[in-house]
């Protein structure tokens, strides 16, 4: 029965709503003036409640309707306390009024005195009342807006994701192709299982974690088998397979990408990638440090040249973790070194 009454409620349309809010609300501040009204005339009363009641609605009603000039316009906060102050100063002024009223005989100005005050907060709550509401459906629009743009913003970073990581792969690949192309049939079906995974898998905002990470080893096989006996890597990877933390997708990878990316151009003859990853409760803490050549360790170089992945990565960070990370990149003798503090969702 009461969700029926609620639904026929929904179905009023704005004007029966008002209607039914007015007499809902005039039978409490009809008892309440005539309370009030007995104690500043000795007769006629009810006459003179009834007209404190159409006064005090109709200044709500006139409220709302002189607010609609502030609609186009950015509603000062003044504004707010100045009729905040208003409605306060003629409630007291009500107040006082009905401990010391004129003499019997002035019954006229006794009402005078008791309906332009409330005449006068009746329109100054009107007004709070539609100014709120603009306010606060101003503020839901804006945010809205806020929120539909970075949406629409990380949807395109994350589309560039895949597109980027095909470009490096591609390359490397070709190359690969020249020297050593007994690789290549293994590394294609790597290839076709990241790309799997970065093409359909990671479309949501956040996935687990652990998938995350099972698309990260993928990576480091097919590293491996790109690069081979050169690599010396190291890893440390918490086991997280029965976490339920999430991640927003292809974050992590891409500085591991670097790492391998830049590491190759060492002139040493090994390449040297060491990988950390733990949570300490509800943050992940992870790290990647590689070796790089002597080009690369001029001021600047890697991160000019790290693509669009690095500078992708930090924009996704501040939509997705405002103030929820920390990002930390070191270049120091001869490694190149990133530290990412992260609160998880």
């Amino acid at each position: 029965m009461k969700k029926a009454e609620n639904t026929d409620f929904a179905g009023l349309t704005g004007l029966q709503k008002h209607l039914v809010f007015s007499l809902i609300t005039a039978i409490p501040i009809y008892l309440a003036s005539n309370l009030y009204t007995q104690s500043i005339v000795t007769r006629d009363d009810e006459e003179a409640a009834l007209a404190a009641t159409i006064f005090f609605l109709g200044g709500i009603y006139i409220g709302r309707y002189v607010s609609l000039m502030w609609v186009s316009k950015k509603i000062p906060f003044r504004l707010f306390l100045n009729l905040s102050l208003l409605s306060i100063l003629c409630l007291c002024w009500i107040f006082f009024h009905a401990d010391f009223p004129l003499k019997e005989t002035r019954i006229f100005l006794n009402l005078i005195l008791f309906y332009l005050p409330l005449f006068l907060m009746s329109i100054a709550i009107g007004m709070l009342i539609k100014l709120g509401r603009i306010t606060v459906e101003n503020q839901l629009q804006e945010s809205k807006a806020v929120a539909e743009q970075s949406q629409s913003e990380l949807h395109l970073l994350q589309s560039q994701l895949s597109p980027h990581f095909l470009f490096n792969t591609l390359n490397n690949l070709y190359g690969i192709s020249i020297s050593q192309h007994e690789k290549i049939p293994t590394l294609l079906l790597k290839l076709s299982d990241l790309l799997r995974y970065s093409v359909y898998d990671a479309k949501e905002l956040f996935v687990p974690l652990r998938d995350e990470l099972s698309y990260i080893n993928n990576y480091i096989d097919f590293e491996k088998i790109r690069i081979g006996d050169r690599l010396t890597l190291t890893t440390s990877v918490e086991d997280l397979t029965h976490a339920d933390l999430k991640i927003a997708p292809m974050l992590l990878i891409v500085f591991i990408e670097n790492a391998f990316k830049h590491s190759k151009n060492t002139t040493e003859p090994y390449i040297s990638i060491d990988i950390h990853l733990k949570t300490w409760g509800n943050s992940i803490l992870f790290a990647v440090k590689n070796s790089h050549g002597a080009t690369s360790g001029e001021s600047g170089f890697l991160e000019k040249n790290s693509g669009l992945g690095l500078a992708n990565v930090k924009k996704r960070l501040d939509l997705l973790y405002p103030n929820a990370y920390e990002l930390t990149i070191q270049n120091e003798g001869g490694f190149y070194q990133v530290m990412l503090q992260l609160k998880v969702k």
